[in-house]
């Protein structure tokens, strides 16, 4: 219901701002992209905070053997397909936490193996994919780099209502996550119960990675959600001014990004996300 209110409005809009010589198709893939992208900027200022820039970067190389596992049990479904990969993620949070509580091994580390172990997972499952018939056309190899092209209106009214949730959920906890973030002890002393809350903003991480799958890749997926909030510190240090520039900086790189692949399709929507948020942190570094 949220993403098919947010469509309705948000459509209307694009029109005027992208203009007429863009078609509905490139307008549907430019706000699946600004959307993903001011999400993946919000998330990741608290991942560059809490110096957990890696932990996205695990998680989202450990999404694709779910997306491939739910292939083979119930096809190309996109809504079964996201949700392996958000089982798989999660799953891979769950293993980097083990090997933390278990061993010696730092977090490096063990996001490290995570994310070596399960992204090769995954490529030996798609290539055992491509060797079924009628399998090889099956389009997997899209989650790998993003193609803006698959998009659809309905993948973008499940991106639009997932995001406005996510949001929500920031914005409702905001107090909560900014004293994690930069007091965990002094929050923990006031009785605010932190391994909750940090398991709260990690499930969002691995939604928001989950959503943006099909747009921008298992690789890159981790360079979206880093490089916006990455800019964002070099204007200012106040959290909530951080936030808002990141998911500007996010929203732009994701729609520009994702329209020039969406004119081209030898060009995967991961890479040119990327190289326009590059783009952003070069110039807001040497401003």
């Amino acid at each position: 219901m949220i993403g098919a209110i947010a469509v309705a409005l948000l459509i209307p809009i694009s029109q005027h701002f992208f203009g007429l010589r863009l078609s509905y198709t490139v307008r549907v893939v430019a706000l699946g992209g600004s959307i993903l992208g001011a999400i993946s900027g919000v998330l990741g200022c608290f991942a560059i905070l809490r110096r957990e820039s890696l932990v996205g970067d695990a998680l989202s190389h450990a999404a694709l053997p779910g997306v491939a596992v739910a292939f083979l049990l119930a096809g190309r479904e996109l809504s079964l397909l996201l949700i392996g990969a958000g089982v798989a993620s999660w799953l891979g949070l769950r293993m980097v936490a083990a090997i933390m509580g278990t061993t010696r091994i730092k977090q490096d580390a063990a996001l490290g193996i995570v994310l070596a172990s399960w992204f090769a997972a995954g490529i030996a499952l798609l290539a055992y994919i491509q060797s079924i018939p009628d399998a090889s056309q099956a389009g997997l190899d899209h989650f790998i780099f993003g193609q803006a092209a698959a998009i659809i209106e309905r993948d973008l009214r499940l991106v639009s209502g997932v995001g406005a949730l996510v949001l929500l959920t920031v914005a409702l906890m905001w107090k909560e996550f900014k004293l994690v973030t930069f007091d965990a002890e002094f929050a923990g002393v006031n009785g605010l119960r932190t391994g909750l809350i940090n398991t709260v903003l990690s499930t969002l991480i691995v939604i928001t990675i989950v959503l943006g799958l099909q747009l921008a890749g298992v690789i890159f997926m981790e360079g979206i959600m880093i490089a916006p909030g990455i800019a964002a510190r070099q204007w200012t240090r106040k959290l909530d001014q951080m936030v808002i520039l990141a998911a500007v900086f996010g929203a732009f790189a994701g729609g520009v990004g994702a329209v020039i692949s969406a004119m081209d399709s030898d060009i995967p929507t991961g890479p040119m996300i990327i190289v326009v948020a590059f783009g952003l942190v070069l110039l807001s570094i040497t401003r």
